[in-house]
């Protein structure tokens, strides 16, 4: 299971982000947001508490199915009048959540989380990261597994000076990504692939803002 990793930005951003709006609405999410817990209904009504601790007013919430559907303007629509009373909507959900209503509503939006990455549900509440979306796909000579992601350098050949019997230099609880790549190799009876040079990254293998289009039949 793919999600987005948010983590609740401090209390003092969220304080200066609200700075000068007393009435705010609040949005979270019931997909990644709930699962991490960060902008679920326990979440939500905490947000609430300290808030209105602090003399602003809540004019509503709502936690959304899915927050960067395109449908979030129908569900949204419910609570019309509780969001044009609002100064602000205050979301906590991930960047692509935030930026969806942004895109939907005409009012000012301020991020109660932090996106940190794309990860995979590899335990009962424990995400790794798995793919940075570098657009340099070198999964084809590395058996499956991705250097720029596993790697704390992003190596692209080999692994470092520093790689410890088959454990990480930066992080000695983790398992170094080209160790695992040569086990998986080696399992495959293809380290030959290893012999191959990759050139320099291209860091920029995508031009930003991305785009993609389905090609038409």
């Amino acid at each position: 299971m793919i999600r987005s990793i948010t983590q609740q930005k401090p209390e003092e951003e969220i304080d200066q982000l609200l700075d000068g709006l007393g009435r705010v609405f609040i949005v979270g999410c019931g997909t990644c947001a709930t699962l991490t817990h960060t902008g679920g209904g326990p979440e939500v009504e905490a947000m609430k508490e300290k808030l209105s601790t602090k003399g602003r007013l809540i004019t509503g919430d709502v936690v959304l199915p899915v927050a960067c559907d395109n449908l979030t303007t129908e569900a949204l629509n419910e609570y019309g009048e509780q969001i044009e009373l609002a100064d602000a909507l205050l979301i906590m959900t991930c960047a692509f959540g935030v930026q969806t209503i942004a895109s939907q509503l005409k009012k000012l939006v301020v991020p109660a989380l932090n996106t940190v990455f794309i990860g995979k549900e590899t335990g009962l509440g424990q995400f790794n990261e798995i793919c940075t979306q570098c657009g340099t796909c070198v999964l084809g000579e590395t058996g499956g597994i991705c250097p720029v992601t596993s790697c704390h350098k992003g190596l692209v050949n080999g692994p470092c000076g520093g790689t410890n019997n088959g454990m990480c230099e930066i992080d000695d609880g983790k398992d170094c990504a080209w160790t695992l790549i040569y086990n998986r190799l080696k399992e495959l009876n293809r380290l030959d692939a290893m012999r191959k040079l990759q050139k320099p990254r291209n860091h920029q293998g995508e031009p930003r803002p991305g785009k993609f289009t389905i090609p038409s039949d």
